[in-house]
């Protein structure tokens, strides 16, 4: 994860998996070391991170294809948001794994590039998709009678995959296999200017951060004015509904009345899929706010800490958003994971039962078979003993 950017600190001691600041492009004589303890920690955080995200995302997966409401269209965000954190986890995590483990990238320099290209792919993908879902939750509550129709949720998905694969472009250009010191390749990254590091992270930074968090704050700052509004034009016509059947309403009362009629309230189950939206954003934000941190400090700070243990660990916060959606999911629809167990259960039972049978049939074919055995003998004996007289 820490080296999916240009910008990596531990170029020098740690991980020489990005450029070391001042030093874009250049051979060194001395091969750069790392710290092996840090390393130990680095691999065995990926690896957790690596399993609970496959395991989740995939669970997920497979409760939205077996249940009975898969047409939904939050469930249709819901799986591409998955799949999305799926590819972080096999084209983001899983490489940098690899790449702890062995230090140095060992492939040919397409593969370098394919892979950093797919490291910001994913990111890129996780992000978007769920800017995508906070804008459908916000029209959903705030203009429901003009709701996005089912093709254009499908045009809408392939419009942001496919930006996303174009927006990462840059990486396959910025990295290439090279030659860091005499005899030692590695997968790097080379900068023509020297700013050129810090325009490349403040854009990224940009593009998969600030810029969706200001949409995304702009979303929920809608939805949440819209519910407040909503429950109270409920309180007004609650106060209405018990108001004295003689009573005298004025006029700016039947106005009053008259909206609070026409007004539709918002289901709770509306408000349930608002929530589990907001907590996904949460994570989202939390998850990702030290790593850009620390990214714009390490490229625009000189004195930046950069071999820091604590730097170096931020970085790897990141992919937890991959682990947390799955089970803010199951939180929110734990009916789903619910009709999956049942499922299992369910054919686990059916197999079980199957073979029961299976062995029950086979025992008395054996059995049949024994007895017409033993009847044919037995008639066989018969015949014989007159002879024998």
């Amino acid at each position: 994860m820490e080296g999916a950017f240009a910008a990596n600190w531990s170029a020098e001691e740690v991980n020489a998996s990005a450029v070391p600041p001042g030093s874009e492009g250049n051979r060194t004589s001395r091969p750069p070391q790392r710290d092996e303890a840090l390393a130990r920690v680095e691999v065995a955080v990926l690896s957790l991170i690596l399993f609970l995200a496959l395991s989740g995302n995939a669970c997920v997966l497979l409760a939205l294809r077996t249940t009975r409401h898969k047409h939904s269209r939050l469930f249709f965000f819901m799986k591409h948001l998955s799949i999305a954190d799926l590819v972080v986890a096999v084209f983001q995590v899983l490489p940098q794994l690899l790449w702890d483990i062995t230090f140095r990238f060992y492939g040919p320099d397409l593969l370098c590039r394919l892979v950093k290209y797919l490291q910001v792919v994913g990111m890129f993908a996780s992000t978007y998709l769920l800017l995508l879902m906070s804008l459908d939750r916000c029209l959903a509550i705030c203009q429901p009678l003009r709701s996005l129709s089912r093709r254009t949720d499908r045009l809408a998905v392939l419009a942001t995959w496919l930006g996303c694969l174009v927006a990462s472009v840059p990486q396959m250009h910025i990295f290439s296999l090279r030659e860091v010191a005499d005899g030692v390749f590695d997968c790097w990254a080379v900068f023509i200017e020297p700013w050129g590091s810090k325009a490349y992270i403040t854009w990224i930074t940009l593009a998969v951060y600030i810029v969706p968090v200001i949409v995304l704050a702009a979303c929920y700052g809608l939805i949440s004015f819209k519910i407040w509004q909503n429950l109270r034009l409920k309180t007004a016509a609650a106060a209405a509904a018990e108001a004295p059947e003689g009573a005298v309403v004025g006029a700016g009362g039947r106005m009053a009345l008259a909206r609070v009629s026409s007004v539709k309230l918002i289901s709770k189950a509306k408000i349930r899929t608002v929530k589990m939206t907001f907590i996904i954003v949460l994570a989202f934000i939390v998850c990702w706010t030290p790593f850009f941190f620390v990214q714009m400090w390490s490229v625009w700070d000189a004195n930046a800490p950069k071999e820091a243990s604590a730097f170096i660990i931020v970085m790897l916060l990141a992919s937890l958003n991959s682990c947390c959606n799955p089970w803010i999911y199951m939180l929110f629809t734990g009916h789903l994971f619910h009709e999956l167990v049942q499922r299992f259960l369910c054919c686990s039972s059916s197999y079980l039962k199957g073979n029961r049978l299976g062995e029950t049939s086979a025992s008395k074919k054996s059995n049949s078979s024994s007895f017409v055995l033993s009847q044919r003998s037995s008639s066989q004996r018969s015949c014989s003993q007159p002879s024998m007289a």
